[in-house]
C-alpha cells in the first residue's frame, strides 16, 4: 500500500505540465479524465480496505464475503482474488486504455504563468543515508506505509482482532497464543508487500507507464520493499520457530508437510531462497561480485513456487496480481531478447569509451532519457548490461546509439573485439566474418513515458563521467525540436560535467550541434562547465582540448533490427497481451475447478497452490503466446513495408556514420569552460544562477554516482529553503547512474 501511495499521486505529475494539441477531440480528453478518476477511486478503495481491515467490523465483513463464495466454482480463492488482486488488474486495464488514447501526439508545452512553485516529487527531503535521495512524495509514502505496519500489528495482536479466519486456523487454544498471532500478522503484511514487490521490476509495466516512473527509478522501490518483505517473512518464521521450540516440537513442525492446512517445509525452503537473494543483494556483495548477485537472484522462482506450496492457492492470491504481471513482462522480454540486431558502427574513444550504433525499426519509439539492456553473445550468453541511450529519437528513424565506459572485464573484452575487428577491416576481411564477431541482442528501450526534460525553460544537467551520455541525448533532442519547430520549452541550459581525465572530453563531439540546428546559439543559451578532477593543468596547449582518436568499424547491415516486442514498444499490443493473458488465467482456473478440483474433491492446500502456479504459467504461455505470435506477424509485416524505404534507410545510416567521424575540437560550437584540478562547487554554481535567472523553475537532472546525487540534492534543498521571493526554485530529478 505504501508503494502505491507514494506513486499514485504522481498520476497527475506530468499531465499538469502538458497541454496537448488542439486537434485532440474533446471526447478523448474527457474519456482520459474519467479513466483517471476511476483509477483513483479503485486505488483509494483498495488502499482504504487494507488499512481498515484490522478493524473488527471490516474484518468480519471480509470473513462473511469469503464464506459467501465458498459454494461457488472458485471458492475462497475467487473471493481472495476479487478482494486483493482484481483492483490491481483493473487499474492496469484502465491505464492501458488511457495510454492508447494518449497515443503518440507531440505535447504542446505551455509556460507556467503563475511563476515557480514547489512540487513534492522534485523536492529532496533526505539526501544522505541508506535510502539515498528521498523526495517529499516518497517520504510521505514511507511514512504512510510505516503507519500501516504499526497500525496492523497493533490491532491484530494487542487489540486481539481475529486474523485467524483468513488463514483458516480454528484451534481456540492456539488462538490465544501471542506468538501465533504475531506470526500470522507478519506473514499477512509480508504478503501485501509481496503484492507490490514485483511491480517495480516489470520493466515494460503499463502501471509504471501510467504513473510515469521508469524502471531505473522504480528499482529503488523494489529494493526498499525487498528488504521489508524478507524482514517480515523472517519475523513470521521466527515467531513459529520460537513457539515450536518452547513446545519441544521444533523438528517435527519444521519438516511438516500438511495436505490440508499450511505446509511448513515449503515455507522454510521459500524463506531460505529469499534470505539468499537478500544477502547477495546487499550493496557490498553486489558491488564486489555482481554475477553472484545476478545468478542468486534467479532463486525468485524457487521463492514464489514454494511460497504457493506453503500457503495454498487462496492465500497466495493475495499477492497473485503483482506476480502474474511480472510473469507477463518476463515472458515478453524473453521473446524480444532472442532476436539479434545489426551493429551499424562501433567507435572506440581514447578515454576508454565505446559508442555503438544499433539498428532499430522505425515504429519503435523511445524517450531521450531511455535505457536499453545489451547482450553480446561472444562475451557472455547470460550477462545483460544496462546502458543509457545517447542519441535522440529525432536523430534518425532506423538507429539508436549508446556510450559504454570500459570499466570491467565485460566492457574490456568488448573494446578488444572492436579493436580486433578494426584491424581485420583495414585488411579488407569479409564483412560477414566481421558480423560473426559481434552478435548483439537488445532488450528495451525503457524510460520515461513523457519527456519531462522539455517542461523546464531552464535546465541544469549535472553529470559524472559517462553520466554525460543521457544528457547528450537530451541536448540533441532539444536542438532537433528547436530546428523543426516542435514543442520544446528549454532555452537556457547549463551542463556541469565532472571527469577524472581530459581524454574524456571528446565525448562532447558525438553531438554535432551545428549540423542538427544551424546557428543554434541564436536560439539556445548553452553553457558547459567541465571539471577535470585528476589533472592540475591541461596536457596540451592552453585553450585546446584533445582531439578524438576514433577507431571505427562498420560490420555491415543484414536487416536485423531491434524487436518491438516490448511493453514500451506498442501500447495497443502490450495492453492486448496483458488483457488476454489475464482473461486466460480466469478461464484456466475455471476449467481446472470444473473438470478436476471440484469433481475429484481436491482439498490439499499445497497441491492447489501448485496448480494455481501452473495455471498462471499456462495462461502466459498459451494465451499470451498467441498474442505474441500475432504481434510478431504484425511486426514482420511492418518491417517488410519498411524495406521499401532502403534509400532513406541508407541515407539515415550514412548520416549517422558521418556524424560519428572525428571533428576538430578546436572549432568549438559552444562555450566549454574547462577547470583543472577542481571539483564543482554547487553552492556557487546554483547560487549564481538562482540570482541571474530570476524567479523561474529550474529543472536539475543529475546522472552520476551516489555521492554526486547526494551533493546536488543537498544543494537543491538548501537553495529552496533559503529562497527569497524573487529567486528560482530548483527541481531535483535523478537519472540513475547504475542499476
Amino acid at each position: 500500500m505504501g508503494e502505491l501511495s507514494d506513486q499514485v499521486p504522481l498520476l497527475l505529475r506530468k499531465e499538469d505540465e502538458f497541454d496537448y494539441l488542439n486537434k485532440t477531440p474533446l471526447w478523448v480528453s474527457s474519456t482520459k479524465l474519467i479513466l483517471k478518476v476511476i483509477m483513483w477511486m479503485i486505488y483509494i478503495a483498495w488502499a482504504s480496505f487494507l488499512f481498515l481491515l484490522p478493524i473488527k467490523f471490516i474484518n468480519e465483513l471480509q470473513e462473511k464475503f469469503i464464506r459467501a463464495t465458498q459454494g461457488t466454482i472458485f471458492g475462497t480463492t475467487g473471493s481472495t482474488f476479487l478482494i486483493f488482486s482484481l483492483p490491481i488488474f483493473l487499474i492496469a486495464f484502465l491505464a492501458t486504455i488511457r495510454l492508447v488514447l494518449s497515443g503518440e501526439d507531440e505535447p504542446q508545452l505551455k509556460k507556467n504563468a503563475k511563476g515557480p512553485k514547489f512540487r513534492l516529487w522534485t523536492f529532496p527531503v533526505l539526501v544522505d543515508g541508506p535510502f539515498g535521495v528521498v523526495t517529499a512524495a516518497e517520504m510521505i509514502g514511507v511514512i504512510l506505509f510505516s503507519v500501516y505496519i504499526v497500525w496492523t500489528v497493533t490491532m491484530y495482536t494487542i487489540r486481539n482482532i481475529d486474523l485467524l479466519s483468513l488463514f483458516h486456523v480454528h484451534d481456540m487454544k492456539e488462538n490465544s497464543a501471542v506468538l501465533l498471532k504475531l506470526g500470522l500478522c507478519f506473514g499477512f503484511i509480508a504478503l501485501i508487500c509481496l503484492a507490490l514487490l514485483f511491480l517495480p521490476v516489470a520493466r515494460g509495466s503499463v502501471l509504471l507507464r501510467a504513473i510515469d516512473i521508469p524502471f531505473e527509478q522504480a528499482i529503488r522501490y523494489h529494493v526498499w520493499l525487498g528488504h521489508l518483505t524478507i524482514a517480515l517473512f523472517t519475523l513470521h518464521g521466527l515467531c513459529f520457530v520460537i513457539r515450536w521450540a518452547t513446545q519441544g516440537r521444533l523438528v517435527e513442525r519444521v519438516i511438516n508437510w500438511k495436505n490440508v492446512g499450511v505446509a511448513n517445509l515449503p515455507g522454510v525452503i521459500s524463506l531460505t531462497a529469499g534470505l539468499l537473494m537478500w544477502v547477495t543483494s546487499l550493496p557490498g556483495v553486489r558491488r564486489k561480485n555482481f554475477e553472484l548477485f545476478f545468478y542468486t537472484h534467479q532463486l525468485y522462482v524457487v521463492f514464489v513456487v514454494f511460497l504457493a506450496l506453503h500457503v495454498g492457492d487462496f492465500i497466495f492470491m493475495i499477492a497473485g496480481a503483482g506476480i502474474f504481471l511480472f510473469m507477463l513482462d518476463r515472458f515478453l522480454r524473453f521473446f524480444q531478447s532472442r532476436q539479434t540486431v545489426d551493429i551499424l558502427s562501433a567507435t572506440c574513444f581514447p578515454g576508454g569509451t565505446v559508442e555503438l550504433v544499433i539498428s532499430k525499426p522505425a515504429n519503435l519509439h523511445y524517450n531521450a532519457l531511455g535505457w536499453i539492456f545489451l547482450q553480446i553473445r561472444e562475451l557472455s550468453w547470460l550477462q545483460w548490461h544496462p546502458f543509457s541511450v545517447s542519441s535522440s529519437p529525432l536523430d534518425g528513424k532506423h538507429h539508436i546509439a549508446i556510450l559504454i565506459k570500459v570499466l570491467g572485464d565485460w566492457t574490456e573484452k568488448l573494446k578488444g573485439n572492436i579493436l580486433n575487428l578494426s584491424v581485420e577491416q583495414s585488411d579488407k576481411a569479409p564483412l560477414l566474418q566481421h558480423n560473426r564477431k559481434i552478435t548483439a541482442s537488445i532488450e528495451g528501450p525503457y524510460g520515461h513515458e513523457s519527456p519531462y526534460h522539455l517542461t523546464y525553460e531552464n535546465l541544469i544537467l549535472v553529470a559524472g563521467g559517462i553520466g554525460i551520455s543521457p544528457f547528450l541525448a537530451i541536448l540533441s533532442d532539444i536542438l532537433h525540436r528547436i530546428n523543426d519547430s516542435k514543442p520544446c520549452l528549454p532555452r537556457t541550459i547549463l551542463i556541469v560535467w565532472a571527469i577524472k581525465n581530459s581524454d574524456e572530453l571528446p565525448l562532447l563531439d558525438t553531438v554535432n550541434m551545428e549540423a542538427i540546428c544551424p546557428l543554434f546559439s541564436d536560439k539556445l543559451n548553452l553553457e558547459i562547465q567541465t571539471f577535470v578532477t585528476r589533472e592540475s593543468q591541461p596536457s596540451l596547449e592552453e585553450g585546446k582540448t584533445p582531439e578524438a582518436m576514433h577507431t571505427t568499424i562498420s560490420p555491415g547491415f543484414k536487416g536485423c533490427r531491434m524487436s518491438s516486442l516490448v511493453g514500451t514498444g506498442s501500447v495497443v499490443w502490450s495492453g492486448l497481451y496483458n488483457i488476454v493473458s489475464t482473461i486466460g488465467l480466469v478461464i484456466s482456473v475455471t476449467l481446472l475447478d470444473i473438470f478436476y478440483i471440484n469433481p475429484f474433491n481436491v482439498n490439499y492446500w499445497w497441491y492447489k497452490g501448485l496448480l494455481l502456479i501452473g495455471c498462471m504459467a499456462a495462461s502466459v504461455l498459451i494465451f499470451g503466446g498467441l498474442v505474441i505470435a500475432l504481434w510478431h506477424l504484425w511486426e514482420r509485416k511492418t518491417s517488410s513495408n519498411e524495406e521499401s524505404e532502403d534509400a532513406t534507410k541508407k541515407t539515415d545510416i550514412l548520416q549517422q556514420n558521418e556524424a560519428s567521424l572525428p571533428r576538430n575540437s578546436g572549432e568549438a560550437q559552444f562555450l566549454n569552460n574547462i577547470r583543472y584540478g577542481r571539483r564543482p562547487n554547487f553552492q556557487d554554481i546554483f547560487g549564481s544562477h538562482a540570482k541571474s535567472w530570476g524567479s523561474v523553475d529550474i529543472g536539475v537532472i543529475v546522472c552520476g554516482p551516489p555521492t554526486l546525487q547526494s551533493s546536488v540534492a543537498k544543494e537543491c534543498r538548501r537553495q529552496n529553503f533559503l529562497r527569497k521571493g524573487h529567486q528560482a526554485i530548483f527541481h531535483f530529478n535523478c537519472h540513475n547512474f547504475d542499476l
